[in-house]
């Protein structure tokens, strides 16, 4: 007998991006490693989805706790009572859904479909996720008059106090949300459904599918790994800042590997410049970092920060997804090269903006270049913090013309074939400074990590003991970010062929 694989929308999802993803997702789940980010996905989805709820104060939740068959038959029996229902359960032809809001409309039997989601705008793969739902309800004889896509507002300045929906005295709103009608443009495409169902149901019982170019469209699949790990060592994709349409012009005449590229295809210098130290395989330090690192006077400040994204903003006056500072490393050089290490770290879970800001002036003082590996993101936190607080504004803005940038000086100057056309501090140190290499920090190792632990330490449930050992991890992570800068003006200060 062959086996009818059961769907549901996010399997149905998987299978338009790759394929491959959804044979995996069933066949082999085990080649997914473990990711806090995922999880961290799913916790910002749910925190969105609760808020969400609040517009509907009457609404009922389909068994939040319970098995599919409850869930299921609650919604049979809630949909007869027409009130407002959150992920309310149908299961047609083999293919669940829940949907995020079902709110009935006020006259005749239908209902309207409301799907949230936690980004700032309606993309176009969400249209095909509300279809797939639509044709569902549908087959499970559940009339749909709109379907309505609501997403984070990023212009909502929350006011404190848990009011995420709120009418002003003069009748504008300020909400977290803002939504779209997107019944047309759903129905357009709502007739595919079923035969996407009947493609990934021939894909899942069939031998496992070639790979696509969907690993990072529209999200990063979770198994890359699996898929590329007999990928040449230096892909194509190594080439700094190469468009799709060139890897793929390369491919066609038989390249996969940098190393296979003759000189003279290459005609972007900086691409050139990566295929000549990848088919050496000695990494290059080019004259002229020397030169512009010793311009720089003393003292001289080593500086990174750590923020926080909140898609449901906590703190009054912030906005969702705002880039929020938590966290600073600095590192201070002397002339005689001495070095001291100062930093801030706030994990009390009330706004640290404020004292992150003072407590930077008060480190950086009025005079020194400030040391930063890419210079876009501390300056504009910078600049904002400035218009946050306009008492230390002045003050704030006067570091910005201190500011000495790394990033562009190391790409211009320093390129080892173990980096794979990756300039990130993280690329470049383990090339100059194995002994500093992240991996061998305990704990947090990454931006990502990092704004994961801030949130656990703030958690009020989070234990003593487990907040004490995260603000270890946290305040070593930064300071290796400012270490690894000092010794990166070390390494490139030296001149080209001599070791710092």
């Amino acid at each position: 007998m062959t086996r009818v694989f059961g769907l549901s929308k996010s399997k149905l999802m998987a299978f338009r991006q790759c394929p491959r993803r959804l044979w995996l997702s069933v066949h082999r789940p085990d080649c997914v490693p473990a990711d806090d980010t995922n999880e961290a996905v799913l916790a910002t989805g749910t925190d969105v989805g609760v808020i969400a709820r609040q517009g509907w104060p009457d609404g009922l939740l389909i068994a939040p706790d319970g098995p599919l068959t409850e869930a299921l038959s609650q919604t049979q029996t809630a949909l007869a009572a027409r009130k407002p229902l959150f992920e309310a359960t149908v299961q047609r032809h083999g293919v669940l859904v829940r949907a995020d809001v079902l709110v009935p409309t006020p006259r005749g039997p239908a209902f309207d479909l409301i799907e949230v989601k936690s980004s700032t705008r309606v993309k176009d793969y969400q249209l095909e996720d509300v279809a797939i739902q639509s044709q569902i309800f549908a087959a499970a004889g559940v009339p749909l008059r709109r379907r309505v896509l609501q997403y984070i507002n990023n212009a909502f300045v929350y006011p404190g106090g848990g009011r995420y929906h709120e009418v002003r005295p003069d009748g504008s709103r300020n909400s977290l949300f803002a939504a779209e009608d997107v019944t047309e443009a759903v129905e357009s495409i709502q007739a595919e459904v079923p035969g996407w169902i009947d493609v990934a149901r021939r894909t899942l019982a069939g031998a496992m599918p070639d790979e696509t170019d969907g690993c990072n469209d529209p999200y990063p699949c979770p198994y890359q790994a699996f898929c590329h790990a007999q990928a040449p060592e230096y892909p194509l994709s190594c080439l700094p800042r190469i468009r799709a349409e060139a890897i793929a012009a390369l491919a066609e005449k038989g390249y996969k590997d940098v190393r296979d590229i003759p000189a003279g295809v290459l005609t972007v210098p900086a691409h050139e410049w990566v295929r000549q130290v990848t088919c050496s395989g000695q990494p290059e330090l080019r004259p002229g970092a020397r030169a512009a690192l010793a311009v720089l006077d003393y003292p001289r400040y080593y500086l990174d920060f750590e923020t926080i994204q909140f898609a449901v903003p906590i703190w009054p006056g912030t906005r969702p997804y705002e880039q929020l500072p938590f966290q600073w490393s600095c590192h201070v050089e002397k002339k005689d090269k001495t070095l001291t290490h100062q930093e801030f770290l706030d994990l009390s879970g009330e706004a640290p903006m404020r004292t992150f800001a003072e407590s930077l002036l008060t480190t950086l003082k009025t005079a020194g270049p400030i040391l930063v590996y890419n210079q876009a993101f501390e300056g504009r936190i910078i600049r904002e913090l400035a218009a946050r607080f306009p008492d230390l504004g002045a003050a704030l803005t006067a570091l910005l013309p201190r500011l000495v940038d790394l990033l562009p000086l190391t790409r211009a100057h320093y390129y080892h074939p173990d980096m794979k056309g990756s300039w990130s501090i993280k690329a470049v140190l383990p090339t100059i400074a194995p002994d500093l290499d992240y991996a061998t920090l305990d704990g947090v190792q990454d931006g990502g990590q990092a704004q994961q632990a801030y949130l656990e330490a703030i958690t009020s449930e989070t234990p003593t003991i487990r907040k004490n050992a995260i603000e270890r991890s946290l305040k070593a992570y930064c300071e290796r970010d400012t270490e690894a800068m000092v010794r990166l003006v070390r390494f490139l200060r030296a001149r080209p062929g001599v070791a710092p």
